[in-house]
């Protein structure tokens, strides 16, 4: 029973440290974002929903990027910068864009810029515009620099897809920065639940990233502990029926800058003492 044990330590600790030396630091490209009406939002009702009228309902690019406004619905729609009730703030008016028409807009200076439907004011969404080295962490020499204090972690979909998130130190007071890469993957459609000390900081629900890559922000944290990150899967396509393991779930425990290997190894050894005191005592029937 002895020798059984001590096989299942090394076993697991393999494991373990197999996990440990896949986890490199993800990071946010967000070059090009396309946008497009939910299904069927000509009619009301799409507000209600957690995706939102506009898929992504906020949509994140980089200064002198390229976002592209894509109607993929039945129904003409306007993407227009402004708002319902302020009207148009003139930043990009793409007109009437007839069903399978696009426009494209390059913002020059970072900002948000929230924008409607002229035809159906139900219709909201948001471009969050960022600097580019600030966003992506490239500097001059083009080499990527690590977000100072920064830590990784990384898990796989069934599909083999590896899913990398890499976040900024959580601070009391300060809103949580969370880079996420699906690797290798295009139009990638997830869900993504924080929470920090059993209270929920951020739900975001129907983001969509083009090339498999975004960053998402909390809301100010109450403290500087840990938090825990869950990514449901929901598939890869603009339009529906979307692909791939819809539904999966991939969670990051414990998330802390510069400790995140250092949990991992503790969760490892936590499994091992287990199955360590379970084989001892024998709580599982020997065969």
């Amino acid at each position: 029973m002895k020798t059984k044990a001590i096989s299942s330590f090394f076993v697991l600790f393999a494991i373990a440290a197999g996990i440990v030396s896949m986890a490199p630091a993800a990071f946010a490209d967000h070059s090009e974002v396309t946008i497009s009406p939910a299904p069927g939002s000509g009619a009301p009702g799409c507000e209600a929903t957690p995706d939102g009228c506009y898929i992504p309902s906020t949509a994140t690019v980089d200064v002198g990027g390229k976002v592209i406004m894509s109607n993929t619905d039945t129904a003409a729609h306007t993407f227009t910068a402004g708002t319902a009730e302020g009207g148009p703030s003139g930043e990009f008016d793409t007109g009437l864009l007839m069903a399978g028409n696009s426009f494209e807009f390059t913002p020059a200076a970072a900002g948000e810029i929230p924008y409607f439907c002229m035809v159906h004011p139900w219709m909201k969404g948001l471009i969050i515009v960022q600097e580019k080295e600030a966003e992506d962490g490239h500097g001059d020499d083009g080499e990527m620099m690590h977000m100072e204090g920064a830590a990784s972690a990384t898990g796989m979909l069934s599909d083999g897809t590896k899913v990398s998130v890499w976040t900024s130190t959580p601070t009391a007071g300060e809103a949580m920065e969370i880079s996420i890469e699906f690797e290798g993957a295009e139009h990638v459609n997830h869900d993504m639940m924080v929470t920090q000390n059993g209270k929920e900081v951020l739900n975001d629900k129907g983001a969509h990233h083009h090339d498999g890559k975004g960053m998402h922000k909390t809301a100010p944290l109450s403290s500087s502990d840990p938090v825990n990150i869950t990514v449901t899967f929901q598939g890869y396509g603009v339009n529906d029926p979307k692909t791939g393991p819809i539904g999966e779930k991939v969670v990051f425990s414990n998330v802390v800058p510069e400790f995140g290997t250092i949990a991992m190894m503790i969760l490892a050894v936590a499994i091992i003492s287990i199955v360590a005191v379970t084989a001892k005592s024998r709580v599982i029937p020997r065969f």
